[in-house]
């Protein structure tokens, strides 16, 4: 404001030698250049009193009676009028103007230093890395503090200086909205909006309150950070995956090895034992039972290695699924006659509706998938209890369950099934390695089923198989 009184002043102190020389009319055009000059300069308040100042000096310099604010004519209002008006709207267009030309390189900046920014989260390798870029940036172009809470971190319980509410923090990633709190200072949750989900908040104090482009300037910033986020988690997801893929691989290839090297010398053994217990004359009987020890255990490991083998087949892809419309009472009443001396004295029970629908399945691997059940089964419960076979269609599938009166799988092993050897109880006296779950599980998963783990009413085991129903074909009656 001093500035623009002395402006006019000088103007003044100017232009009064000149009063006998130039007409009024251009006294006017120089007080209306002052007031173009400070509205150019000094903005648009200055530039209204440029522009009320100058009608005064030019009043009292410069029309007749001088140095009076009395007027000989009543025409000078006129042109007094004139002036003011004609001064405060240039005034006003070329304050406007300057302010719009300052919005204009403000954002100009504002862009480049979003592509800056860019260009270097682009380059980010860890999330650190991430916060170390965004928050130097905060701090150099509006002089504020901020912080970068990923959804998976835990919320701290403050901002550098100040206080932070993670309830807040918990709404914003919930809601996907920002929220700006004007409690103590003005605090501004951002969430970090990436193409899958919320990946977290961006937490930004200022000490005024942003205006509209300063919030869509903060918007930017956090998108910029969802997306840098939201890249490295999926290239460390995809660097894991491609390492418990080479991991697999390799199982997969050592098990192959193991089984096809074992397999020979096992069959081997195996026929040299029986061919030693047929022996005449015959042997001892401590001989005898040593022999008849040797052919279990060699039987046992021949089975634990076709079961490697199988599940290497599994793994590969190698199998090929011979899938035709089929009975399930059929693959059931197989599968007990493959199992029927595991049983011993173990009570039986099958409950399979007479309405279930024809399934489309390899029968051979789907009662791989019950033997590896029952025996289970067999295995884990009471010598006198009850081993429940049930089947029901739910929904777009056919849910087959063996159930027992064992002691169940603990408590973390309960939902979906089952990994390589992982047992449900590790210290047992019970024979097994963890395939056989692993091995049914395969072979659901390749017939587009699953198989999950639960606890029978009983308090025992269940192993629910869920196969799709599918359209079966319609099946034509026979003429009478």
């Amino acid at each position: 404001m001093v500035l623009s009184a002395l402006a006019c002043v000088l103007v003044a102190i100017v232009a009064a030698p000149l009063r006998e020389v130039l007409d009024l009319a251009n006294m006017v055009m120089l007080f209306l250049l002052t007031v173009l000059v400070v509205a150019v300069s000094l903005g648009r308040n200055p530039a209204i009193l440029a522009s009320v100042l100058g009608v005064l000096l030019f009043d009292i310099f410069f029309v007749p009676p001088h140095f009076s604010l009395a007027v000989s004519n009543l025409q000078y209002l006129i042109t007094f009028a004139v002036m003011l008006a004609t001064a405060l709207i240039t005034g006003h267009l070329t304050a406007t103007l300057r302010e719009q030309a300052a919005q204009a390189e403000r954002r100009e900046r504002r862009t480049h230093a979003l592509y800056e920014i860019a260009s270097k989260l682009a380059g980010a390798l860890s999330q650190a890395q991430v916060e170390e870029i965004v928050l130097p940036f905060v701090a150099e172009e509006f002089s504020g503090k901020c912080r970068l809470l990923l959804a998976e971190q835990e919320v701290p319980g403050d901002l550098p200086g100040e206080g932070l509410a993670p309830d807040h923090v918990a709404r914003v990633i919930e809601t996907g909205v920002r929220h700006l709190d004007r409690q103590s200072a003005c605090t501004l949750y951002l969430p970090l909006k990436a193409p899958m989900r919320v990946r977290g908040v961006l937490v930004v104090r200022t000490d005024e309150a942003p205006d509209e482009a300063d919030l869509a300037f903060f918007e930017a910033l956090a998108s910029l950070a969802a997306i840098a986020v939201e890249r490295l988690h999926y290239v460390e997801v995809a660097q894991r995956s491609e390492v418990d893929m080479a991991t697999e691989r390799l199982r997969s290839s050592i098990l192959s090895a193991l089984s096809h090297d074992l397999r020979t010398p096992l069959t081997v053994l195996i026929g040299l034992a029986d061919s030693i217990s047929l022996a005449v004359p015959e042997l001892p009987a401590p001989a005898e039972a040593r022999i008849a020890a040797v052919g279990d255990q060699a039987r046992r490991l021949a089975g634990l290695v076709g079961n490697l083998l199988e599940m290497a087949r599994l793994n590969a892809g190698s199998v090929k699924l011979r899938q035709e419309w089929q009975s399930l009472e059929e693959v059931v009443g197989s599968s007990l006659k493959l199992v029927g001396d595991a049983f011993g004295r173990h009570r039986l029970r099958v409950e399979l509706p007479r309405e279930l629908p024809l399934l489309r399945f390899d029968a051979v691997l789907i009662e791989r998938v019950l033997c590896n059940l029952l025996e289970n089964a067999a295995k884990y419960s009471p010598a006198d209890g009850e081993i429940l076979i049930a089947a029901r269609p739910v929904d777009d599938f056919v849910e087959l369950s063996v159930s027992d009166e064992g002691g169940g799988f603990p408590e973390p092993m309960i939902g979906e099934a089952g990994d390589m050897f992982v047992r449900g109880h590790g210290e047992s006296s019970i024979p097994g390695t963890g395939l056989g779950l692993a091995i049914c599980r395969a072979i659901v998963d390749a017939h587009g089923g699953r198989l999950r783990i639960a606890r029978a009413p009983s308090g025992g085991a269940c192993v629910v198989v869920c196969l799709p129903r599918g359209e079966p074909p319609q099946i034509e009656p026979e003429p009478a």
